[in-house]
């Protein structure tokens, strides 16, 4: 009994026209996971970009909300407080303040 050999792909006789057609659908499909493939690549590439620029946003607006929170922590000490309300006549109290007693 002798072996059946299957196709030798090295004669490259196996790529007929009919092959080729038969296998159309296929090599169409192919074609089509071969186009997904590059736009989910192009599309992850583009939401890294958005992303990076978004990080760099948040880290300069971070930046500015500690500038900001240092400056309004800086004008509300009673010292600089009592400084900017000498401009409208308002002055500090020295006194002890009164005790009001409810019975």
């Amino acid at each position: 009994m002798a072996k059946k050999q299957g196709p030798k792909y090295t004669d490259f006789n196996f790529l007929t026209s009919e092959a080729v057609l038969k296998n159309l659908p296929f090599i169409a499909f192919l074609g089509f996971l071969a186009m997904i493939y590059i736009a989910n690549a192009r599309l992850a590439e583009r939401n890294v970009r958005h992303i990076q620029i978004l990080q760099r946003e948040l880290k300069e607006m971070r930046w500015m909300y500690m500038a900001l929170k240092s400056e309004n922590m800086y004008n509300s000490m009673q010292s600089e407080v009592a400084e900017n309300v000498k401009e409208i006549g308002l002055q500090e109290n020295r006194r002890k303040p009164k005790i009001i007693k409810v019975d």
